[in-house]
């Protein structure tokens, strides 16, 4: 994904789910990285995929965005649609696929096949997975969302793995196979 000599800035901001990183060049976003085991595993991971690296005061449109993902991570109805992707190293079908992806709201689900499905084929649930394991966007492009059939949870390649995508789905009180979300439940009737 990276291009050669193409310099980036990124900075690490602190969510609900531990220090995310965010990348970025003059076409806009370039990556977001879900939390490491470590700080230094992160920075290893940047520096390899991005040499020319610096870290720096992320300009005003990649703060808002910063702002926008530590909210929804916070548990907050975020739309995070207005955030400039740097889209010009992804393949057309992985943009498509992206595309729908955003379109699914906080607390919301759709399943690969939904999205094969929406593309107009039908048989590229697989594709459309593999597509989303390639998410340099995680968060914006919130892959998180797209579930297998039956309502289990499919991969994940972000660090953490389907755990990470879990807990990110219990943060926005996803709605899983059309049941609300853990936090949607009501109460229990207070003993009399």
């Amino acid at each position: 994904m990276q291009a050669d000599g193409e310099s980036h800035g990124f900075t690490l901001f602190g969510t609900a789910i531990g220090w995310c990183a965010l990348v970025w060049n003059d076409h806009g976003i370039a990556a977001v990285r879900l939390p490491e085991a470590s700080e230094g595993r992160m920075l290893s991971r940047l520096y390899r995929e991005f040499p020319l690296l610096a870290q720096e005061a992320p300009p005003p449109a990649m703060q808002q965005a910063i702002t926008a993902m530590v909210g929804l991570l916070e548990g907050e109805a975020r739309d995070l649609r207005f955030c400039k992707l740097d889209l010009r190293r992804i393949p057309p079908f992985n943009r498509r696929v992206y595309a729908i992806a955003q379109d699914i709201l906080p607390g919301k689900t759709r399943t690969y096949g939904d999205i094969a499905n929406e593309l107009g084929e039908p048989h590229a649930s697989r594709a459309v997975g593999q597509a989303l394991g390639h998410n340099p966007f995680p968060i914006i492009v919130p892959c998180h969302r797209v579930l297998a059939a039956g309502a289990q949870s499919g991969g994940f390649s972000a660090p953490g793995g389907v755990s990470t995508k879990l807990r990110m789905l219990l943060i926005e009180g996803a709605e899983i196979g059309g049941a609300p979300g853990l936090f949607d439940r009501e109460p229990p009737p207070a003993a009399s």
